[in-house]
């Protein structure tokens, strides 16, 4: 079983999370880059995501979007934005053929949970198996990462 950890992080506390489930589950590690990026005032990143948002608008990838068929566990990971996955997470999903994938999100949020971020991947991913996530603020202890996969059968204690 191989397994592709792939996310996208505005701030960087999702990468890290990322990074640790790749480490745990010895899966590779693919982040999605924007190729324009998002403004690094946040008020005006959340503007931006808004518009996008409200068009159905996935941004093109200037990285992370590469064929996924070698994997059969695909971990996709975002920050809840306006309660779902930010628009790069759109773009892969959308452009990326994840037919009969076992996906597995996680998140990370400041108090929003996992908002429809879980059902708007079964709504773009209906021909894959997306199992019971993860999610957590971004103070999270790594321990429950570690619980979880454990948990759910992805590591060995």
């Amino acid at each position: 079983m191989k397994t592709l950890v792939v996310y996208y992080s505005y701030s960087g506390i999702t990468k890290e999370l990322a990074k640790l489930i790749a480490e745990l589950t010895h899966g590779e590690e693919r982040e999605l880059i924007p190729l324009k990026p998002y403004s690094l005032t946040y008020h005006t990143a959340v503007k931006e995501v808004r518009q996008e948002m409200q068009r159905g608008y996935g941004p093109k990838l200037a990285s992370g979007g590469e064929e996924v068929s070698e994997y059969d566990t695909i971990f996709i990971g975002s920050p809840n934005w306006l309660e779902t996955f930010a628009p790069p997470v759109l773009t892969f999903l959308q452009t990326v053929d994840l037919s009969g994938k076992r996906l597995v999100p996680f998140c990370t949020h400041g108090g929003g949970g996992f908002g429809s971020m879980e059902e708007d991947i079964k709504r773009e991913c209906p021909d894959s198996e997306v199992l019971p996530g993860l999610c957590l603020s971004a103070s999270y202890d790594p321990e429950d990462v570690e619980s979880w996969l454990i948990g759910n059968n992805w590591i060995k204690s």
